[in-house]
């Protein structure tokens, strides 16, 4: 199975065969469903739609094929050509856009490539507008435009330089606070977008960049998911060059992680605390993160007097809860920082400008930021998906076993122990589930994230 549709857009792999990869056929009728089903949605004449996309080697491709399709619908076009998902996320408003598609897998290897679909606010789709997207693919009912009613393209490259502007602009983020401080930092782009973008807003801000990867070929030089097991060379890298700390993203510029100046991870789901903590500091308020991110925010929320309250996975649920609960920050413990004063996304510019910004007025490392922090261990594994298995009839079982405890069930089963939990969800992403555990010990956590792995692999019969 290696093509997905779902709340977080249709992410498959290039080539193969149609309907089961992301094939150019697969492209133009998710592309002619997302436009036709825009069409009914906004009610306008004349609609336009922002696309851009990350350096994967497949991505001029699968531009090419959406950017015509859609022309073909009479859709206009705003064609940013290389960019980031928050870059077209804050395109789309400024363009008075009627949507946006951004041309990403995210984190997952080279060989994916995916359709992410915004709305005119230039936010994911809900549940219930993907699903008639996907409807709309399904029949292939479309009705394309006349030759005298086709599309125009537009292209303009300069969107990059003023999500900078957008970001230095920003009421908590001072430039000349952060030029005082004589910042040193490595940036892995892992040879995408982020190699541009994030040195752009460096520079600005009179940081001194050490690049690595930054050269936005495709060629990714590592898995580009920013985990540990990924990132030896940026932890080699900050030590070699005596940096403050490192900057590492994924292709889309969405998640962003750092290494302290000791070339340890700081920790991705420390991210998010960590721009939390000067976002609260500065402004009361309330926070949300996911079911599978860590308790530290919570606790650091607590100690400005604010409330934490947890989302079902997936930026679309975490920014629906953030507006309900009017969160002035937010995101998930991947390393995605969400925060309203610049938009409802994910957006490793605006956490890189926050982070920042608390270095400079607290002083001191990066190790010793982060020593300041509830320490808590995450263990993130996996078990790959077989056509076999029955995701729904284990989840239940495992809900069954621990019912005793407290079990939340709104995303997969997240099984709260009093020191520890865990969270099993099916991916929306990959063909795995996913098993998350957090506890005070790496040990503990990888401990029962392992005992949780062989009780699913018995329930399944696989043991």
């Amino acid at each position: 199975m290696t093509l997905i549709k779902s709340i977080s857009g249709i992410r498959g792999t290039i080539g193969g065969k149609t309907g089961d990869n992301l094939t150019p056929l697969d492209a133009v009728k998710f592309a002619a469903a997302y436009g036709t089903w825009l069409k009914s949605y906004s009610k306008k004449d004349k609609l336009t739609v922002v696309i851009g996309r990350d350096a994967r080697l497949s991505g001029e491709m699968i531009q090419n094929l959406v950017v015509s399709t859609l022309v073909g619908l009479g859709i206009d076009i705003v064609d940013l050509g290389l960019s980031t998902t928050p870059t077209v996320e804050i395109a789309v408003p400024l363009e008075k856009a009627d949507g946006g598609i951004i041309l990403t897998a995210s984190h997952n290897p080279k060989q994916w490539n995916a359709l992410k679909l915004l709305n005119e606010k230039g936010e994911f789709l809900d549940a219930e507008q993907g699903a008639k997207i996907l409807a709309l693919a399904e029949k292939e009912d479309f009705d394309f435009a006349e030759v005298d009613d086709l599309g125009e393209v537009t292209k303009n490259d300069s969107y990059m330089d003023i999500h900078v502007d957008e970001v230095l602009e920003l009421s908590l983020v001072d430039a000349e606070v952060i030029k005082k401080a004589g910042f040193k930092v490595v940036v892995d782009g892992v040879n995408s977008s982020g190699g541009i973008a994030i040195p752009k807003l460096l520079e600005e801000l009179g940081v001194e960049v050490v690049k690595l990867y930054c050269d936005p070929t495709g060629h990714f030089p590592h898995n580009p998911e920013p985990l540990k097991e990924h990132l030896g060379d940026i932890c080699k890298k900050v030590v070699e060059e005596k940096a403050d700390f490192g900057i590492v993203v994924d292709p889309d510029v969405d998640r962003l992680a750092f290494i302290s100046n000791t070339g340890e991870m700081f920790g991705e789901e420390y991210t998010l605390v960590a721009c939390a903590d000067y976002v609260l500091g500065k402004t009361k308020g309330n926070t949300v993160s996911n079911l599978s991110s860590s308790r530290a925010l919570r606790d650091v929320t607590e100690k400005h007097g604010g409330t934490y309250e947890a989302a079902a996975v997936g930026e679309v649920n975490v920014v629906a809860k953030m507006k309900a609960n009017k969160a002035i920050i937010g995101g998930e413990g991947n390393g995605g920082i969400i925060y309203p004063e610049s938009h409802y996304g994910r957006d490793a510019l605006v956490g890189t400008a926050l982070f920042l910004m608390l270095m400079a007025e607290k002083g001191g490392t990066v190790a010793e930021l982060r020593a300041s922090y509830p320490s808590y261990f995450m263990s993130k594994k996996k078990i790959q998906l077989t056509p076999e298995l029955d995701v729904d009839a284990l989840l239940d079982a495992m809900h069954t076993k621990y019912k005793n405890e407290q079990v939340s069930t709104i995303d997969g089963v997240k099984i709260d122990f009093p020191e520890n939990w865990v969270h099993l969800r099916k991916s929306n992403t990959e063909p795995i589930i996913r098993i998350y555990t957090e506890a005070k010990s790496q040990e503990a956590a990888d401990n029962l994230a392992d005992r949780i792995i062989d009780e699913i692999k018995e329930v399944a019969g696989l043991s």
